[in-house]
């Protein structure tokens, strides 16, 4: 293929399937084009073979399904920084392979253009059985996720999950609310990279939000809320009581009827009481209020 590369000076798109690839050649020179990678169905056994290609400056999309790589890293990049590898990849299939840790899911969060995976059939994702979970963590690990195995991704709720999920660990490596008695060891930096990210994002889980949640009697999934309309002052707060299972399009309906508003288009949100001035979207109508990490004492704003 590198031999033949230079008769193709304009090529944007190069599919190999199924060609018994089992060593890449660095394309020094050739290939400087190309924007679409096809290599699946080649036993490309290592994920370092990648390395190979890293610098195909415009490559935009990498196919790489059922190809046995086990593991991807990108040594020249450390926890939180971006790699120089792939810069312009967008889009990454790395479904059917043998990736088993979740280390090599943190190495993709180095990539700085990446905006959609494809990872499915993967031992890694054995690791969680509740679907929904295993979704959210692979979101908050991967910063710029737009799309994930073909669905949009709504991050705000992932990350808040992830930060309080983890809260403990955090603790128990050396985390500390006080920011300079705050030194998490590596070993769960290595495990975490995002974590330091998120607590700047979100501010640091706070002791309540770390204890063991209450039974889930019918008193304690009820959530105390305020309404706010932000753009109509003349609106006063209201109050309510919501279950925390409640999907935010039965919210918005709720809202509808409780605030008389005309059949528009409602955008709603929310600020916790424990992160003063951080504002999250209620992007995603099919979702709980739960899914949000919506605690009794926040407020709810509504815009339309």
């Amino acid at each position: 293929v590198v031999l033949c590369a230079p008769g193709w000076p304009a090529l944007e798109e190069l599919y190999l399937t199924s060609n018994n690839i089992t060593v890449l050649e660095r394309p020094d020179n050739v290939l400087q084009t190309l924007k679409l990678l096809d290599l699946s169905d080649n036993q490309l056994l290592e994920g370092n073979q990648l390395h190979l290609i890293a610098h195909l400056p415009r490559l935009e999309q990498l196919i790489l399904r059922n190809s046995g790589i086990s593991s991807i890293h990108f040594p020249d990049a450390g926890f939180g920084c971006k790699t120089k590898m792939f810069p312009s990849l967008k889009r990454l299939a790395i479904n059917d392979n043998k990736i088993s840790q979740w280390s090599s899911i943190n190495e993709l969060d180095k990539l700085p253009s990446l905006q959609s995976l494809q990872c499915h059939n993967n031992p890694f994702m054995d690791t969680e059985k509740n679907p929904e979970t295993l979704r959210q963590l692979i979101i908050a690990k991967i910063s710029q996720l737009e799309v994930l195995n073909k669905s949009e991704v709504h991050p705000s709720g992932a990350e808040l999950d992830y930060r309080k999920i983890f809260g403990n660990d955090w603790l128990a490596a050396g985390g500390n609310w006080n920011p300079e008695k705050n030194k998490p060891s590596e070993e769960f930096l290595a495990a975490h990279p995002r974590y330091p990210s998120l607590c700047l994002k979100y501010g640091a889980p706070e002791e309540g939000e770390l204890k063991g949640r209450q039974p889930l009697t019918l008193k304690n999934q009820l959530l105390t809320l305020t309404i706010k309309c932000p753009e109509k002052p003349e609106q006063k707060p209201v109050e309510k009581k919501l279950p925390e299972s409640m999907t935010i399009q039965r919210v918005k309906g709720l809202l509808y009827r409780l605030l008389k508003i005309p059949g528009s288009e409602l955008k709603l949100s929310y600020e916790s009481s424990k992160l003063e001035g951080k504002e999250v979207e209620l992007d995603n109508d099919l979702k709980p209020l739960q899914f949000y990490s919506i605690e009794n004492g926040d407020c709810v704003l509504v815009r339309w």
